[in-house]
């Protein structure tokens, strides 16, 4: 099947990173398919597809519509994700369970679908989006930086089993960056009677205020896009001055040091 328009399938296409992404590629005249569980609120530009990536149903329905459309996808851009937070004593089975079926569960298995669409496409590109937490963990968000580290080995790992098929993988690191995620965040009920309930406090709130004058989403999506024209892909991608002086900072520094300023941040 011929073909002029990239194919791009966009993750999390509801809201965020990846509503934004999605109607962004779309603006620049790419076929863009967005997946969620919902629709996005409002008008959008681009293919929307019900989707969630926990359920491999679900999935695969949708990569099979796909591929009888367009015969292969060219770009996956994995932004499905959400956030819990508290302290890890007080976390319930049930909300980490959750957070690691979205957050890495569901890019393995929307990748594990998509592979064989992406080795028919053509420029082939996996871009994951993980964070800066995956690389300097924050306290009383534990389990989202355990799991956005899971994402940055993921990729790291995929990236040679792909290489063979010219298939580029590369994760994507932002920042505080301002978009219905915070208050989507379920935060774990604390008692004053914890003996984590004050640093909590202050470390959850140290959070949404930083990620409230954090970025616009629309900053990631523009990277994302100029990562799909670059013809190679770095192994990672901080985004904005700030964090990717951060990641140099946490190479060159004493580990131990980096973990003393992350707890004067968020920890104390």
């Amino acid at each position: 099947m011929k073909r002029s328009d990239q194919v791009v399938v966009v993750t999390g296409a509801s809201s965020g990173i990846g509503l934004e992404t999605a109607s962004l590629l779309s603006s620049k005249g790419m076929k863009v398919y967005g997946l969620s569980r919902s629709k996005p609120r409002g008008k959008y530009s681009f293919n929307h597809l019900i989707a969630d990536v926990t359920s491999i149903e679900t999935l695969q329905k949708a990569a099979d519509f796909i591929r009888e459309s367009q015969g292969g996808i060219d770009v996956l851009v994995n932004c499905a994700g959400i956030g819990i937070g508290g302290a890890v004593e007080e976390t319930d089975e049930a909300d980490y369970d959750n957070l690691f079926n979205v957050n890495v569960k569901g890019v393995f298995q929307t990748t594990k679908v998509f592979l064989p669409l992406l080795r028919e496409g053509k420029g082939k590109k996996i871009i994951n989006i993980g964070s800066i937490a995956g690389i300097l963990p924050i306290p009383f968000q534990t389990f989202y930086s355990m799991s956005k580290a899971a994402i940055q080995s993921f990729s790291e790992a995929l990236r040679n089993e792909l290489r063979p098929f010219g298939i580029e993988v590369t994760t994507v690191l932002p920042g505080d960056t301002k978009t219905a995620f915070t208050s989507n965040r379920k935060n774990n009920p604390i008692s004053e009677e914890s003996p984590y309930a004050e640093r909590q406090a202050r470390s959850l709130k140290k959070m949404e205020i930083d990620e409230q004058t954090g970025k616009s989403p629309i900053s990631v999506a523009n990277v994302i896009f100029k990562l799909i024209n670059r013809r190679r892909l770095p192994v990672q991608v901080a985004i904005g001055f700030e964090y990717k002086l951060f990641v140099f900072l946490n190479r060159i520094l004493p580990k131990r040091l980096v973990n003393w300023i992350l707890y004067q941040i968020y920890g104390k």
